[in-house]
């Protein structure tokens, strides 16, 4: 058998597994994907879990363009006790592949927070919910802070991973820097020392290239692509050849539409001060969005309850690469919240 071809026969038997691992046989579940109309266009959204009474954590992916919904397998056993809401983006993704460049209307942070507020109303409606818990997830940080601070009332609490930060220091660069050096990347050093610390001269084909680079600088953890992106593509019993094309096709236009917003976002003019409680769990080897400037957001931040959790051994993507552990920090310390609050209201 050619290499191709076990590559293919690889793909179908992982497939299978996964969807024999997805499928819901609880009475009370619910299994949904579909577009919905937000924004004045069709995005793609993905509903799961064994009781639909459960509180709804609202993924807000990063990338930007790089959906989630290719990670259900990973998060199976969290829908025992949470419903997961997987939002394929304005230009990410099965949106992407339905609307194109074309449809896609204008590309803005603030854009992207209108549609995930009103996705957010249309949840709590079709399942019954006064607030969802709302996860942002590395560049989905960004857009998930914006979210948190409009509206507050949608949601129980912000948890933030692989959370964007003010980085005054240039500690991110510094870490970069260190990681291309260490594995004897000169390309990357190279290209980093030219790019320099000022965002605002850096174009979007550097950071790009810089970006392409830099994961093959994670070492000691598991590896953002390599370890987690490109196999659950792969083995997704929901996506076809032609979606992953697609996927990919969705992040270059996302990051060239967003790059100069990402550039010079402003977290003085978002603000620190938060009307809900707010958790950032960050992976303890994250030399991308860097541990230590999300732990400085932090300590920034005034909020009715707020905490910073490391996943151990866990670098980008902390929850994917450690799902079991991210778990743990959802089920001991953001749901007691979540649940108290309920209480309260129904009191």
């Amino acid at each position: 058998m050619n290499n191709a071809l076990f590559q293919i026969v690889m793909r179908k038997r992982n497939q299978r597994k996964n969807a024999q691992l997805l499928r819901l046989t609880t009475s009370e579940g619910i299994a949904e994907s579909g577009f919905v109309r937000i924004g004045g266009i069709d995005q793609w959204v993905t509903i799961r879990g064994e009781n639909r009474r459960n509180p709804v954590l609202l993924f807000i992916h990063g990338g930007p363009g790089s959906v989630y919904s290719i990670f259900s397998p990973l998060l199976r056993s969290w829908e025992k006790e949470f419903t997961i809401v997987q939002w394929d983006q304005r230009g990410a993704g099965k949106t992407f592949r339905r609307n194109g460049k074309q449809d896609n209307g204008l590309m803005t942070f603030d854009r992207l927070v209108k549609d995930g507020i009103e996705l957010s109303e249309y949840l709590c409606s079709r399942l019954q919910q006064k607030k969802l818990i709302l996860v942002g997830s590395s560049v989905g940080s960004l857009t998930g802070i914006m979210m948190a601070k409009r509206r507050p009332d949608l949601y129980h609490a912000y948890v933030g991973t692989d959370q964007n930060a003010p980085d005054p220091e240039h500690v991110g660069h510094q870490l970069l820097l260190e990681a291309f050096q260490t594995t004897g990347n000169k390309e990357g050093a190279a290209l980093l020392q030219r790019m320099g610390t000022d965002p605002f001269a850096w174009n979007s084909k550097d950071v790009d290239r810089r970006n392409r680079l830099m994961v093959k600088a994670i070492r000691g953890v598991p590896n953002m692509i390599t370890d987690l992106i490109m196999p659950s593509m792969l083995s997704s019993p929901e996506h076809t050849l032609g979606d992953m094309m697609d996927l990919f096709k969705g992040m270059n236009f996302s990051a060239e539409a967003l790059h100069e917003e990402m550039v010079h976002f402003d977290f003085d003019k978002i603000g620190y001060r938060f009307e809900l409680p707010v958790f950032i769990v960050q992976g303890d080897s994250d030399f991308i969005t860097p541990t230590v400037t999300a732990k400085k957001y932090l300590d920034r931040i005034d909020a009715p309850y707020k905490e910073f959790v490391l996943i151990h051994q866990a670098g980008h993507l902390a929850c994917f690469a450690r799902p079991v552990q991210f778990l743990g920090v959802l089920q001991n310390r953001v749901l007691p919240l979540a649940m108290d609050a309920e209480a309260k209201q129904v009191r």
